[in-house]
């Protein structure tokens, strides 16, 4: 029987001494089709093993809907067809830059503080999402002649809490399940956070982006023996909306990978491959040390500034990174497959169809309820997508301020049926006073909820109220509109089209037909909205997930595989204000080298 073990000094495999050289790519993220071509291109870098999260919320959006669990055991076969290992973190929190950090809105918003913790509820879920998900994991460990050699409990639990009782039963849970190989925690490399996040008889490791004999010294202290490793080396960073793009000089990134080797240590590189965040899925932080400052929503792409870029092309950290991993590999490297082939373009297409957000919602959107009070996102079910508030203002009364308290994230608002504003969390009221009698109207959309720190699971919507000077507006109705509702057979069909309105500046969902010759030789094209404002697309079903002109995200990447051959549909759905109608296809971004800029970690 193949056996991995965590040895005092090193891994082994079958009782010989291995170097992990991993890269993390999350198959979530990557559309199926094209895993054999991105796992090729990790080993072709130099790599012997790859790394993915698995997020809870995209398998169960809603309680014991559990879906496609099955995605993760194909992504392990196709990983040990590449004769790669694999290492799987199953959470139930992920971090990941994902929605939620990974955990359903109905588990935070259920479970509130109780999240992450021993609280017997929260403990019932996991334990039950957790035998649901684990057997795609245990037959395919590595004992059982399968790639998977080792499995996280938990994530980066150290920056989060300190509920050891909660770490020590989760590790449990996973044994009970099934799991046999070697389980690990990863941290950063600070005393808090190590102190935890480590649970005793698993490995710790250590996550950071440079200075790796430092971090090393400080894992150290906290345990003695066992191998090294850095479970995450932060090659690069991700974007947040309206911010300047995050790039690391590649020269830099492959010293600091080089500095993890010469200390003996394994890594992980992250990311390998970034992939995009489809679907909406993109998560959010909050600035400051205890997040409790700005919110900062995570654009659509999920690039990385990593070595294989969004697009599955090498770049110039490709390059440095296959010179440094060569001189630790065992035997010459796999040669590079063959470059993706991007859409021959231009291709412009027309939007010829529209309809407006409210004939949208009565197709797709949910029931309408009315409390006194405006219920959250959590409190109607919706995970990612927009609710219609309404509320009336009553009359006569002069004209005072109207605003908002508790707004996440952002809310287009009419009044009387005439535009009157857009609303955020900073700026919660309106330009102009509002006399009484009104009928106010506001579109709220979640820009994704926070993925890390002490905001975690925190609700969206309207989590305060509506004020007119300092009174609040009760008698609030609420409907919500999913974006998986979208994705329903023929959904989108029902949705009364008609002509789009002359003259830009319209919300709602526009539709439009475009040709593609030669579709099976596509790899991936790139979608351009010029002149819009914020909201989603969908390519034949499929979404690419959301637009912002604020940047610095400008072109939405398309995975070939959703071309068809012939003719192909685009839905916008334009949230606050539409430019002219039509949207632009191309071959799609050029490859990034890796200009200087920030760098975290």
């Amino acid at each position: 029987m193949t056996d991995f073990t965590v040895g005092d000094d090193c891994f082994r495999f079958d009782g010989k001494p291995v170097r992990l050289l991993s890269g993390a790519l999350h198959y979530f993220r990557v559309h199926e089709e094209q895993w054999e071509h991105r796992l090729a291109m990790l080993a072709a870098m130099g790599l012997n093993c790859v790394e993915t999260y698995v997020p809870w919320n995209l398998h169960e959006p809603r309680e014991g809907e559990v879906r496609d669990v099955g995605a993760l055991g194909r992504f392990l076969d196709a990983v040990e067809r590449a004769g790669l290992w694999a290492i799987v973190r199953p959470g139930p929190y992920i971090c990941a830059e994902w929605e939620n950090g990974g955990l359903p809105v109905w588990v935070t918003g259920r479970f509130g503080r109780g999240v992450r913790t021993r609280d017997a509820a929260y403990r019932a879920v996991v334990e039950r999402w957790f035998r649901a998900l684990l057997p795609q994991v245990v037959r395919r460990q590595v004992s059982r002649g399968g790639p998977v050699i080792l499995v996280q409990a938990e994530n980066e639990y150290g920056s989060y809490g300190s509920d050891a009782v909660y770490l020590e039963w989760l590790a449990g849970l996973l044994r009970q399940c099934g799991v046999t190989v070697p389980l690990f925690t990863s941290d950063g490399p600070e005393d808090h956070m190590l102190t935890g996040g480590s649970v005793p008889g698993l490995l710790a490791t250590a996550n950071f982006g440079s200075g790796a004999r430092e971090g090393f010294e400080v894992l150290r202290r906290h345990q003695r023996k066992g191998p090294l490793m850095c479970m995450e080396f932060w090659c690069g960073w991700f974007d947040h909306w309206g911010a300047e793009p995050v790039r690391r000089d590649p020269e830099e990134a492959a010293g600091a990978l080089r500095e993890i080797l010469e200390c003996g240590a394994s890594v992980n590189v992250y990311m390998a491959h970034g992939g995009t965040n489809f679907g909406g899925w993109a998560g959010a932080n909050r600035s400051g040390p205890l997040q409790d400052g700005a919110f900062q929503p995570t654009v659509t792409s999920y690039d990385y500034d990593a070595p294989v870029d969004e697009y599955g092309r090498a770049t110039e950290k490709f390059r440095l990174f296959r010179e440094v991993l060569a001189e630790y590999a065992e035997g010459p490297l796999p040669a590079l497959p063959p470059e993706p082939v991007g859409l021959p373009g231009p291709v412009r297409v027309e939007l010829a169809e529209w309809a407006g957000l409210g004939d949208v919602l009565e197709v797709l959107g949910g029931p309408e309820t009315e409390s006194g009070v405006p219920p959250t996102f959590e409190e109607l079910g919706v995970d990612r997508g927009l609710v219609r508030y309404r509320v009336a203002v009553p009359g006569p009364r002069q004209a005072y301020p109207l605003g908002v308290s508790g707004l996440r994230d952002r809310a287009v608002v009419s009044v009387d049926g005439a535009r009157a504003g857009v609303l955020t969390e900073e700026s919660g009221t309106l330009p102009e006073p509002v006399a009484g009698p009104a009928e106010v109207e506001l579109w709220v959309e979640s820009l994704g909820r926070v993925n890390y720190g002490p905001r975690l699971g925190e609700s969206k919507g309207l989590t305060g109220g509506v004020l007119h000077e300092r009174q609040y507006l009760h008698g609030v109705r609420a409907r919500g509109l999913r974006l998986d509702a979208f994705e329903a057979a023929d959904a989108v069909a029902a949705v009364p089209f008609g002509p789009v309105p002359e003259g830009p500046g319209a919300t709602g969902l526009f539709r439009g037909a475009f040709m593609v010759e030669g579709a099976a030789g596509v790899d991936h094209a790139g979608l351009e909205l010029p002149g819009w404002t914020r909201g989603f697309v969908w390519v034949n079903g499929f979404c690419l997930g959301r637009y912002w002109s604020v940047g610095p995200q400008r072109t939405l990447y398309v995975p070939g595989p959703v071309l068809r051959e012939g003719a192909n549909e685009v839905w916008v759905l334009e949230l606050e204000e539409a430019g002219e109608p039509r949207v632009e296809l191309g071959p799609g971004a050029p490859v990034v080298a890796g200009a200087p800029g920030a760098v975290h970690g």
